[in-house]
């Protein structure tokens, strides 16, 4: 691999822990400040909502420019709105934050949220700089790095971010953003990316272009299947998102907790470093499916007991699993889509991907509250399977992660079967 995917990967991950610790850490000072779960909840609701949506555009924009102009153009806009943020947060009473219908205080909010989503135009364009970057028979090990670095950003951001919010405030917080977008984009300046230029298929370059992007993915015969069925994994998958802290925290306290996720983490850059060592072998979509059967199995089985052992291990081998999948899709598209069209597919993949989370996180909650909790507490579940799998809410929780488990490894099972999967899988093998 060249010194110059390096070096980007390197800048992208700078950039990309800048704002994973600005979103996180502003998270923590707002509850702080107004102790409110609604502004908690409203601001995770707007947040994936924001991203699912903004796959479309930010796609465009990354077709439409050369990529280290894209990912330029992302950075500045970052450290614009983080300059725009502090600005607020020293001409404005610390008082005026703690209330949660404060005009200063969402101002704050959504400039926070729209710099650290500004981001997502550098998750998009770094794929496509892979195939510009490596040769066809590398990519897969540099999707596996590419995992890799967003594994060490979330890791590195979810530790420090409370920390510094804790011990120095949120001024110092965007000092250190500030600062560190600065490094990006300087560092950024000076490297040179070898790209020819930019080569638009079609006359409508200059919008989404939404439907020539889905003709681009229609013309790859079983591409959609893909999408669609990385979308529904990730709507069974917002199953654990939103209820696994409430199951953790049954077994232990959220000090261990807490730290325990901290370890999980490493999952996600062990498996990105797998790919990036040893590749994902002839044919990734197999692969992809493979890691999917692993992952259901593990959900079904890893809460079968009321065990924080068998949790953690579940849960680390599902994170090192993640990266897999990703860098599976990853390589498949860069594959059979055309560079020219690869931000706008990528950026589709992302929305259509995204955008199942928000709902399973509406939807569970009151299905785990009415139905599994009673269910396994004073109901039908307890008296029939309770005298080995338990009874309790916590219970109730564990009975729907099996069960979400279990219709996970029966739909990937059909779907290696369905004609997209041959499809896709013969059309891969032509490229």
């Amino acid at each position: 691999m060249t010194k110059t995917f390096y070096a980007v990967l390197a800048n992208s991950l700078l950039a990309s822990l800048t704002n994973n610790f600005v979103w996180f850490a502003v998270t923590f000072w707002v509850y702080l400040q107004t102790k409110s779960v609604l502004v908690m909840s409203v601001m995770a609701g707007v947040y994936l909502v924001t991203v699912a949506l903004s796959g479309f555009f930010l796609g465009s924009l990354v077709d439409r420019y050369k990529k280290k102009t894209a990912m330029l153009l992302s950075s500045t806009c970052s450290l614009i709105l983080y300059i725009l943020a502090y600005i607020i947060f020293v001409s404005t009473p610390s008082s005026v934050f703690t209330n949660p219908a404060s005009v200063p205080l969402w101002g704050f909010i959504t400039l926070a949220l729209v710099g650290a989503i500004a981001g997502n135009i550098r998750t998009i364009a770094l794929p496509t700089l892979v195939t510009i970057l490596i040769p066809e028979a590398e990519r897969d090990k540099a999707n596996g790095l590419v995992g890799t670095a967003n594994g060490v950003s979330f890791l590195v951001a979810s530790l420090f971010s409370g920390m510094v919010i804790g011990f120095l405030g949120a001024y110092w917080m965007l000092v250190f953003a500030m600062g560190l977008m600065i490094l990006t984009v300087l560092h950024l300046v000076t490297l040179a990316i070898p790209e020819k230029g930019v080569v638009h298929l079609g006359q409508q370059t200059n919008r989404i272009d939404i439907r020539g992007t889905i003709r681009a993915i229609h013309l790859v015969p079983g591409l959609f299947g893909l999408i669609f069925f990385n979308c529904f994994n990730n709507f069974l998958g917002g199953v654990f998102m939103s209820l696994m802290d409430a199951y953790g925290l049954s077994l232990v306290s959220v000090q261990v907790w807490g730290t325990l996720w901290g370890f999980l983490s490493v999952g996600f850059i062990v498996g990105g470093l797998v790919v990036g060592k040893v590749g994902l072998g002839k044919s990734p979509l197999r692969t992809l499916f493979l890691a999917n059967i692993a992952m259901w199995v593990i959900a079904a089985f890893f809460t079968i007991q009321a065990s924080i052992a068998l949790l953690a291990i579940g849960v680390f081998i599902y994170m090192c699993l993640i990266p897999v999948v990703e860098a599976s899709e990853q390589t498949i598209i860069q594959a059979v889509i055309p560079l020219e069209r690869q931000g706008r597919v990528f950026g589709f993949a992302q929305s259509i991907e995204q955008a199942a989370s928000p709902l399973t996180a509406f939807m569970i909650g009151p299905i785990a509250q009415f139905i599994f909790i009673p269910l396994m507490t004073t109901g039908a579940g307890a008296d029939l399977i309770g005298s080995w799998f338990g009874t309790g809410a916590d219970r109730g929780i564990a009975l729907l992660f099996t069960l979400t488990g279990l219709i996970g490894l029966i739909v990937t099972l059909l779907a290696m079967r369905s004609r997209s999967y041959r499809k896709l899988s013969v059309n891969y093998q032509k490229h």
